[in-house]
């Protein structure tokens, strides 16, 4: 097992892009135009997924190409595809369970890690392997409070949410204590089908001011 002492930072990913866009669609070919209007919307944490088709083929290209953007893979479920990603230049690892495997890859190489969990259990697990923040998931069946009563406990862990906040959620998760938040279809909606890649923009700028100023009025509280 991983020590909390490998814990990798996760503060120089997320300080200044809160809000993670979660990509999945038929195939990696379809990522550019989408990624381009993410990060229009300065949206610049851009989590790919392995469940998408050609992902591993594309992912050097895809980081290559969007230098401004800090591109990391998710739904990450072994060591080895862990390693496959970090080689492909991820510049962090997702993982929707909790993989302790998929931890100790990411931690000794330095790269920061986000395993999955619903339970105070699976969240305590990968907490203690050394993730950088824990991802609640799926969040919409708990909602903030969550994070207060799992932080009861455990008041140094990392809660991340994700599966289900929309942009009226944003900002009761961030006052709960979330560092960032992690978003799918609000966010990305119809973008892979055709849809609007200036409304896209738009959205990703509205998560990402709302997220900004969520956490600025948390600070301002304590």
């Amino acid at each position: 097992m991983v020590g909390p002492m490998t814990r990798v930072d996760y503060s120089p990913l997320l300080a200044d892009d809160p809000v993670i866009a979660v990509l999945r669609a038929d195939h990696a070919r379809e990522y550019p135009p989408v990624i381009d209007a993410l990060v229009a919307g300065d949206v610049c944490a851009i989590e790919l997924t392995l469940s998408t088709a050609g992902v591993f083929d594309r992912m050097k290209d895809l980081v290559a190409e969007f230098g401004n953007a800090a591109i990391g893979l998710g739904t990450v479920t072994t060591g080895a595809q862990a390693e496959t990603a970090i080689d492909n230049g991820a510049k962090f690892i997702v993982s929707p369970t909790a993989e302790l495997d998929v931890i100790r890859v990411a931690s000794d190489a330095g790269v920061p890690v986000f395993p999955g969990g619903l339970t105070p259990t699976e969240l305590y697990r990968c907490w203690d392997a050394g993730a950088s923040a824990v991802k609640l998931f799926p969040a919409s069946w708990v909602g903030p409070r969550a994070i207060a009563d799992i932080q009861g406990p455990f008041p140094d862990m990392k809660i991340i949410p994700s599966g289900g906040v929309g942009l009226d959620d944003v900002d009761a998760w961030i006052a709960a204590g979330a560092p960032a938040v992690s978003i799918g279809g609000p966010l990305v909606g119809d973008a892979f089908n055709g849809g609007d890649l200036v409304a896209l923009s738009v959205r990703a700028r509205q998560f990402r001011t709302a997220a900004v100023d969520a956490i600025a009025r948390r600070k301002a509280a304590r």
